[in-house]
């Protein structure tokens, strides 16, 4: 449950619009329900902004199902991440109104009371060295989107060709957040973030030639960045940069 929803509920329990019977049945799963095998936190969007997503890696495809039935009875917004083919086949399967990024390994459903967020900066930027990177990429523009902010993704502008990155120069220069998803060397976040004076997060990835040690080569190239000020997240993580840049997209505005 969101604070909108919430706000809504309080709404019609004082309008009599509803009893107080049906009040405590909705909030009766508050904070949390008990699924055994989890625990769906319901308080996730009230407390921190960010609703609770379903890290779906090593979970069975019915343990996913049964999760997303308890957030929709809370009509709250469905949001799964490292979803594979077996697990996006079910869910799609028992509910209606799913929406997959294949490409993104996600899947979502937005609750009647989604909104965009209307107190954002502006518009984070998601920009990755090469289309190898699409995962990630995919992962971290899908969250944002799910959190409702506005987001741009510009792909294949790693410092191998340079000039394709400078082409975006305005986007960059009008960011209020940027994501730099990178592997091999790890080299873009440095260059992007000695050119912009917004937020800078680096997303180092598992892709790459010989020693690339699964990512561990452009993870500690981000660390030892010169350009001072990024932010580093770990291997892979599309989704975290994502939270992160949404909540620095919310600071920013106040």
């Amino acid at each position: 449950m969101d604070r909108k929803a919430l706000t809504d509920l309080l709404k019609k329990l004082h309008e009599h619009g509803i009893t107080v019977d049906e009040a405590v049945q909705r909030l009766k799963d508050m904070p949390f329900s008990d699924m055994d095998f989890a625990k769906i936190d319901h308080h996730r969007s009230l407390r921190v902004g960010l609703p609770e997503v379903i890290f779906c890696q090593n979970k069975s495809a019915g343990q996913v199902v049964e999760i997303v039935k308890d957030q929709i009875a809370h009509e709250e917004t469905v949001f799964g991440t490292r979803a594979g083919p077996a697990v996006l086949a079910s869910v799609t399967k028992a509910f209606d109104n799913i929406e997959v990024n294949e490409t993104g390994h996600c899947f979502w459903r937005r609750s009647s009371s989604w909104s965009s967020v209307k107190n954002a900066r502006g518009t984070v930027v998601i920009a990755s060295a090469g289309t190898s990177d699409a995962a990630v990429v995919e992962e971290g523009r899908c969250t944002l989107d799910i959190m409702g902010h506005p987001c741009l993704a510009i792909q294949d502008v790693g410092v191998a060709g340079i000039h394709r990155l400078f082409a975006h120069r305005r986007e960059l220069e009008n960011a209020a957040v940027i994501i730099v998803v990178a592997g091999m060397e790890g080299a873009l976040p440095s260059v992007v973030s000695g050119l912009v004076s917004c937020p800078v997060i680096g997303v180092p990835t598992s892709v790459g030639y010989g020693a690339h040690l699964g990512g561990l080569v452009p993870l500690f190239a981000m660390l030892n960045s010169c350009a001072s000020g990024l932010t580093v997240v770990n291997i892979d993580n599309g989704f975290g940069a994502a939270c992160a840049a949404a909540r620095m997209n919310m600071l920013s505005s106040e």
